[in-house]
C-alpha cells in the first residue's frame, strides 16, 4: 500500500506535487538549510500530528504518512527550539512547525504535547541534484522600498501581531489605501499571511517567497533574502505596506535587521505585548529608539491593563479586539500617514516624491 504524502506550506512555491522527483538519503555533510526532505511519521500520535498544507489548510496525519518539508531552525520562546544540525545518527527529527519546518527539537514547552516525530527517508532529488527552496525563488529587479510602512512588532510570539495587522489592513482599506502585507521574520506558517489577504491586502509575502524556511539564520543570508522580499513588495505599486516582524525583535530571528532595513519608511508602529511589564522590558531594551505609536495585544485587553501600560511607559494602548477602538485607531493611522478618509491619492503622490 502506497503511503500518503503531504506537501507542507514551505513547499508552496515549488512544483514538487506536480513534477516527479526521487527520494534518496544523503550524507549529513550534504545537508543544508532550505533543503526539501521527506520524513515518515511514527511514534505516539498527539494533537500535533497534523500539517499545514501548501494551500494553508490544516490536515490530520497518522503514523506512516509521509511529509515533505524543509530543513531549518526554530527558536520560539513560548513553544519550542530546534535545528536540523542537531539531528543525531538515528536520523529522527521533529516537525518544528506545522508548516513543515524540520529539525531536531532540543527544547519544548511542557505545556505542549509531543511534537510530531519523523524518520528521515531522504532528500528530494532530480537528476542526482537535491531540490531546495531557493530553486523556486522568482527573481525581480532589485529596487529600494519606497512606500510608507505600518509595522507590527511584539514582545514574543502569540502577542497579537497578526490580529493587529488584520485590523490595520481593514482600517487602511477604509481610508482608501491599496495595501500590500508581508511577514518579514519568524518561522514558516502560511495561514498568518493568508489572513492578511482575506482582510483585503492586494498581495502577500513572507520569507518563504525569498527561499527561507525561517529567519533564524545568519544575518548576511537574511539580509540577502530581505532585499529580494522588499523588492517584491515595491513591485506591487501599493500605497502602503503592513509589515509584521514575527516573534520579537530581540529573539534570534533577525528582527532588528528587518526593522533597520525599513528605515525612515516606517510611519506607524504597533507594539503587541503579552502584558504591560513586557512593554516596559522592550522599551528599556531599545533605549533611545523611536517609541511605538500604540501598544496592543493582551497588554491592552482591559482598562486596567491600558492604565498600567500608561503608568509604566507613558505609551497609549488600544484593545484592537474591541470594535469601539477602531475609530481611534483609524484616526491615528490617518494622521501618521497624512491621508484623509476620502482616499489615498495624496499618499500615492507623496510616495512618488519620496527619495529612494
Amino acid at each position: 500500500m502506497t503511503p500518503y504524502r503531504f506537501f507542507t506550506s514551505v513547499t508552496r512555491r515549488s512544483d514538487l506535487w506536480c513534477e516527479p522527483f526521487e527520494v534518496e538519503a544523503l550524507p549529513r555533510e550534504s545537508w543544508a538549510t532550505g533543503d526539501f526532505v521527506v520524513g515518515r511519521a511514527f511514534g505516539m500520535r498527539s494533537r500535533l500530528y497534523r500539517c499545514e498544507t501548501k494551500t494553508g489548510r490544516m490536515a490530520e496525519m497518522v503514523v506512516g504518512d509521509q511529509l515533505v518539508g524543509a530543513l531549518g531552525r526554530r527558536a520560539a520562546t513560548l513553544e519550542g527550539v530546534g535545528d536540523w544540525r542537531d539531528v543525531g545518527p538515528d536520523l529522527r527529527m521533529e516537525a518544528l512547525t506545522s508548516a513543515g519546518l524540520l529539525g531536531k527539537a532540543t527544547s519544548t514547552s511542557p505545556l505542549l504535547p509531543d511534537l510530531m516525530t519523523l524518520e528521515y527517508l531522504g532528500h528530494t532529488l532530480r537528476n542526482g541534484r537535491k531540490v531546495t527552496m531557493r530553486d523556486f525563488v522568482e527573481p525581480v529587479p532589485i529596487r529600494p522600498l519606497n512606500m510608507p510602512v505600518v509595522l507590527m512588532i511584539g514582545t514574543s510570539m502569540s502577542a497579537g501581531k497578526t490580529s493587529s495587522g488584520r485590523v490595520a489592513i481593514r482600517a487602511l482599506k477604509y481610508l482608501g489605501c491599496e495595501v500590500v502585507a508581508a511577514k518579514l521574520t519568524g518561522a514558516a506558517r502560511y495561514r498568518d499571511i493568508l489572513s492578511y489577504r482575506d482582510c483585503g491586502a492586494v498581495a502577500i509575502y513572507d520569507f518563504v517567497d525569498a527561499g527561507l524556511p525561517s529567519t533564524a539564520c545568519p544575518a548576511d543570508q537574511y539580509r540577502e533574502a530581505l532585499t529580494l522580499l522588499l523588492a517584491k513588495v515595491q513591485e506591487t505599486g501599493a500605497d502602503v505596506l503592513v509589515a509584521e516582524a514575527g516573534a520579537s525583535p530581540l529573539e534570534p530571528y533577525n528582527g532588528e535587521a528587518a526593522i533597520a532595513a525599513l528605515g525612515g519608511h516606517t510611519r506607524f508602529t504597533v507594539l503587541c505585548a503579552s502584558d504591560p511589564y513586557a512593554v516596559l522590558g522592550v522599551q528599556t531594551a531599545f533605549g533611545d529608539a523611536a517609541p511605538p505609536d500604540i501598544v496592543a495585544g493582551p497588554a491592552a485587553n482591559t482598562d486596567a491593563a491600558v492604565a498600567l501600560v500608561k503608568q509604566l511607559t507613558g505609551l497609549p494602548a488600544l484593545n484592537l479586539l474591541d470594535r469601539s477602538s477602531y475609530p481611534e485607531f483609524t484616526r491615528r493611522l490617518a494622521a501618521a500617514l497624512d491621508i484623509e478618509p476620502s482616499g489615498a491619492a495624496s499618499l500615492k503622490a507623496a510616495n512618488e516624491t519620496v527619495p529612494a
